[in-house]
Formats: C-alpha cells, structure tokens, sequence
C-alpha cells in the first residue's frame, strides 16, 4: 500500500503541501473551509498527521521535558516524596504549557537508545545518586537538572543538606538519653547488591547519594556524642515498606532491642511502626522512630521526622529547567530542612527513674 505523505493530500485536495502542513501545525493561517477539506481527506487516506519527531525539528522544541527516575516507574506513583515532587515539577510545566515525560532507568543496553531517542527539550535526573547512566543523559548536550544528588559541575542542582538533617535527628534521640540505637540504611537503587555499600569509610563514598549523606550525619551524631559507631546496630533495605518491614523485623529481634531507630525516610519509618505495632512494642513508651521527609502521612501518624520541601523541591527544578539562568554559573539551590518533634519519640524505657 502507498504511503501517504503531505503531498499526496496535497495533489488529491489541489493545494500547495506548505498548505496541507499549515492545516495541522498552524490552522490560523488558512480559512475553516480549506482546513476541514484538507483534514477530511487526510482522514479518508488514513494519514495520522505529521511525525512528532519531524514536528519538533520544525518547531525547534519539543515542549516536552524528561523526569528520569532511578526506580522502576511505578515508584513515582507509590512513594509520596517522589509525588509531592512531581506535583511541584508539574505545576511548573502547566504554568508554561509544557508536557512532562516520566521515564524509569532502562538498562544498561537499552540505555543510549531510550534516553538518545527522548523528543524533551531538557531532562530532570531526579535523585539518580551517581549512576551512571547520567553520562547518557548529559551527552545529549540539552538542559539539565540533578535533583538531590549527585552535583555535577556546570549542571544545575537543586537539594538540602542531607548529612546535616540526619546528623540533628540523631542528635535529638541522643539528647533523650537512648544508647541503644538502631539506623535503617536505604540502598541508592533499589535491588542493587553491593555489599559494602554501607561502609561510610571507603573514599568517595560520601560523594554521591541522599541515604549515604543521612547515614553519614547519623554516625557523626553518635561518634560526638560517644557512642561509637560500630555499637549501632545497622541494617539495609529500600525505599518499599514492605522490604522496610523486613528489615525492621530483624532490627527489632535484636537482643538487646534497640530503644530508638533511625529511618532514613518516612516511608521506611512507617514499616518500623507496623512491626512495632505487631510484636506489641509500644511508641514511643518502649522504642522510639524518626523519619525523614514529612509526607502527608507523617503528620496524622505522629511521626517525629525531618521536614523538607518537597513540593518546592519539584517547583524550583522545573523553574530551573524551563526558565534557565542566563548567568554561567549553574545554580546549586540548597533548601532549608526542619525538625518536626511529634509523638513517635520520648526517653527510653527507664529514663530518670
């Protein structure tokens, strides 16, 4: 069967093929008449219209921008920071009539092809915490903004000081007396296996990821205190509650069980809650959780967490996406963070008695 191209609706319709593209890329330059003759028998042909791609060529944009995430999609949906996020982003595009394209990590041999063949003006790396696929995306040679981490020179940036919120939500159970603490640390990627992932120490590790820095600021916390680090009972898992409750479990069969656990988001505290709730164990009367975030959930659960903006988060990544800095220094936006003490920690068992 032959293709149908703009000039085939052209000859059939008796017009130049300058016309027939102006019928769907630019309507105001012809008469309602002309159009619907020209669209009804493009339709009768079978032709869907232009080729997006083609169109962005000719337009010189794609009114598009690409949210990378470092999860599968369907994180974007279930975690509630990534939606606070992607709310304050969208906002932004709305405002400018700009569309947004959600995209997982392909792996790695689809990579260049997924990420290469995006039709975005620009791409938001939304915490992609030193993966490598960022070279991918920065080949592109179009606008970019890292959300959280890594920072890359010369690429826009937009974060909170991650070791310094962690360092004073330690700090605040420390100072209610507990010792016997424990810290929940989550894996860059989900699934990834590196087992020395956790071990603060190995140079360069500090560089690069939102869960390293808060284990880092948990551990400068205790070291100041005297609590040494190798005394804190450590254990990983991911930013998914029910691997959370996992992890949680084996922290709070612990013998001695710890008074106090440090999760690294709140999602994460929420599945210490759960077990807690399960085995009977009281908050914050026999242990105490701290979480990281402030989610909508945080506040009707109690929980005593670490507020950042999240929404604001997205709306600034989108204003430095959409509306880029005309100066030559890419802006690195680091956001204010918050204690939020609710009912989820008090004294351990026994204090001041």
């Amino acid at each position: 069967m032959e293709r149908v191209t703009l000039q085939t609706i052209a000859d059939r319709v008796g017009v130049s093929r300058t016309t027939v593209s102006n019928a769907f890329s630019r309507p105001d330059q012809l008469n309602e008449e002309l159009r619907r003759r020209i669209l009804q028998v493009a339709s009768e042909l079978g032709y869907p219209g232009p080729h997006p791609a083609a169109r962005t060529l000719r337009r010189g944009r794609a009114g598009v921008i690409g949210v990378i995430f470092t999860e599968a999609l369907s994180y974007a949906f279930a975690d509630s920071y990534a939606v606070g996020f992607l709310r304050g982003l969208a906002s932004v595009a709305e405002q400018s009539g700009t569309g947004v394209h959600l995209i997982g990590w392909p792996s790695p041999d689809a990579a260049e092809e997924v990420i290469g063949d995006a039709v975005v003006d620009g791409f938001c790396l939304f915490s992609p915490e030193g993966h490598p696929l960022v070279e991918t995306v920065l080949r592109r040679r179009l606008p970019v903004v890292t959300v959280d981490y890594p920072y890359v020179e010369g690429v826009p940036f937009v974060g909170i000081d991650d070791r310094t919120a962690a360092r004073r939500a330690a700090e605040h159970v420390l100072d209610l007396g507990h010792r016997r603490v424990a810290v929940l640390g989550v894996q860059p990627v989900a699934g990834r296996t590196n087992r020395d992932w956790l071990d603060l120490d190995r140079p360069g590790d500090l560089r690069f990821g939102a869960g390293r820095a808060r284990l880092a600021g948990y551990r400068d916390a205790c070291e100041a205190a005297g609590l040494a680090w190798s005394e804190v009972a450590v254990d990983r898992t991911a930013n998914d509650r029910e691997l959370a409750r996992q992890a949680a479990a084996r922290l709070l069969d612990r013998d001695p069980r710890p008074t106090a656990v440090l999760a690294p988001t709140d999602e994460v505290a929420f599945a210490v809650l759960d077990v807690a709730a399960q085995r009977g164990i009281e908050v914050p009367r026999d242990l105490s959780v701290i979480g990281f975030d402030d989610v909508p959930a945080a506040a009707p659960a109690g929980l005593t967490t670490v507020r950042q903006p999240i929404t604001e988060k997205g709306t600034t990544a989108g204003l430095l996406l959409l509306q880029p800095s005309r100066n030559d220094t890419a802006p690195c936006v680091l956001m204010d963070t918050d204690l939020i003490v609710r009912r989820t920690t008090a004294p351990p068992p026994g204090a001041g008695a």
